[in-house]
């Protein structure tokens, strides 16, 4: 598990806004609710969960400097 600031990759951002996953996935509506991913996939959503709270971006930095929202 990683701790402190996340490194930015233009390459995976690209990628996943781009992904045939995705686009399949949206553009047939198989997309559960926001908050449903412990039903869908339990392991994952946990794992996501912590990451999230022991993890912050440069997007987040500047957030707090600026007061975005």
């Amino acid at each position: 598990m990683k701790f402190g600031m996340r490194k930015p990759s233009l390459k995976k951002v690209i990628a996943a806004r781009t992904s045939s996953a995705r686009f399949v996935r949206h553009s047939l509506g198989f997309k559960a609710p926001r908050g449903w991913g412990w039903l869908t996939n339990p392991k994952r959503a946990a794992y996501n969960r912590v990451y999230s709270r022991t993890t912050f971006s440069v997007w987040d930095i500047l957030k707090k400097l600026f007061g975005g929202r």
